[in-house]
């Protein structure tokens, strides 16, 4: 059952606003700087999380992985748009043993709780990689808009750890942040189509589910753009509200990071709040 109120409004048929955030940053009572910054900035980037071993393991898996033809014309593998290349693999965690082992290395769980307050799981997980010269970007969004509208989880309790398995350099698609914006819901406009994310996780720029370029310009204007970068094993956790991008790779070199979700078990997901049926488990596991 919903919430009686939507108080994330989205996917709206009218001019879309910027809605301050009812729900804290900070859910638990935490007051340790690194965690107090993450609040401020909708982030905190640690370098090391994880060894150049265990990257370098990860990396090798991930080669096994698209390689693979049991996978090649599964769900879970997104090619880009325009060509073969891999875009993500969703589901990494069950898929490989060697990077769910990484992901308890990188101690992502254990932020994930001190900063949602509850015990977590794992909404969703998937690789994210951009071969040199073809991989493509990924536009401005604030990923709790999709999982309100499309998977119904009620509120932004939720975080992600980017894992970086190559070095992530400013001009190899590296994230970037509007640190602050998390206290900002952005509203998308127009209505979710049947299996909108078919479309969604290939093309680089989606229909539904993008903030207009003038509430994207407020928020830069405000608070400014962070380039995260770092060499390999290196970990950024993000609050689920906050404004991000990555750019496509034109350099000869590769980005591979593995993408945790964790959601609070106290922010379980309901019916899509924008959406007319639920996206499929190794998107949103319910």
């Amino acid at each position: 059952m919903h919430d009686p109120i939507d108080r994330y409004p989205t996917r709206v048929l009218h001019t879309p606003g910027l809605l301050d955030r009812p729900d804290p940053v900070i859910w638990g009572s935490d007051a340790d700087p690194e965690i107090l910054g993450f609040g401020s900035r909708g982030y905190l980037h640690r370098a090391g999380a994880i060894s150049p071993d265990t990257a370098a393991r990860c990396l090798a898996e991930i080669d096994r992985i698209e390689h693979d033809p049991d996978l090649r014309d599964d769900e879970r593998t997104v090619r880009e748009e325009t060509g073969e290349a891999v875009r993500s693999v969703f589901d990494i965690m069950n898929l490989s043993t060697i990077v769910a082992d990484a992901v308890e290395e990188s101690g992502a769980a254990h932020l994930a709780r001190r900063i949602l307050g509850s015990e977590v799981y794992v909404h969703q997980s998937r690789l994210n990689h951009k071969p040199g010269f073809v991989g493509g970007a990924f536009y401005w969004h604030s990923d709790f808009e999709t999982w309100h509208a499309e998977d119904g989880m009620p509120a932004p309790r939720a975080v992600s750890a980017s894992i970086s398995l190559t070095a992530n350099e400013t001009y190899n698609g590296p994230l970037m942040i509007v640190p602050g914006s998390q206290r900002v819901f952005v509203q998308c406009r127009g209505a979710t189509p049947p299996d909108h994310h078919h479309e969604s996780l290939v093309t680089t720029t989606p229909r539904i589910g993008t903030p207009s370029e003038s509430a994207v310009a407020e928020l830069v204007a405000a608070h400014g753009i962070d380039v995260i970068t770092g060499p390999a094993g290196a970990m950024t956790v993000f609050d689920s509200n906050v404004l991000h991008a990555s750019s496509g790779n034109i350099s000869p070199l590769e980005r591979a990071n593995i993408f945790v979700v964790f959601n609070s078990v106290e922010n379980r997901l309901r019916e899509p709040f924008a959406a007319d049926a639920p996206r499929p488990r190794h998107l949103a596991a319910r």
